[in-house]
């Protein structure tokens, strides 16, 4: 069984060698979205980007987001997300794309995934090259 703890490295080895391909990483990703996590009552999946100065430079985030609310003796203890998550440099095409959605707004799942993958902003990056990609899980 999936758990929370061990979200992270189970993804990570879904993607293997395929961290930089955004189109293998969706896959991956999507596939990670319908599997069960220990304890998880509701899926809470987010697709957002935009561009954004975080680490002090201005980047175009492209993000795939999976979260988990987690609960220590039925009482609320935090929140983690699991990130995959792309950066560019802006350009004035991706100065355009900025959308957040979440899955808790559709019914099905399959809904939502199919949703975004209709978007221009998630259409429009997946074959630009990023500068960088990175799967991390953080407390919230």
């Amino acid at each position: 069984m999936i758990t929370v703890k061990n979200a992270e490295s189970y993804l990570k080895t879904k993607i293997a060698d395929d961290a930089d391909d955004i189109k293998k990483v969706w896959e991956a990703f999507k596939d990670f979205c319908k599997e069960a996590i220990e304890g998880e009552e509701d899926k809470e999946i987010l697709f957002q980007c935009g561009v954004y100065d975080f680490t002090g430079d201005e980047l175009f985030h492209f993000d795939f987001v999976r979260q988990f609310t987690v609960y220590e003796d039925a009482e609320y203890s935090r929140m983690e997300q699991i990130h995959c998550e792309f950066l560019f440099k802006p350009t004035d095409e991706l100065r355009k794309l900025e959308v957040s959605e979440w899955s808790m707004d559709y019914d099905d799942i399959n809904d939502f995934l199919n949703h975004i993958e209709n978007l221009q902003e998630f259409i429009i990056p997946l074959n630009l090259k990023p500068i960088k990609s990175e799967i991390y899980q953080e407390e919230v």
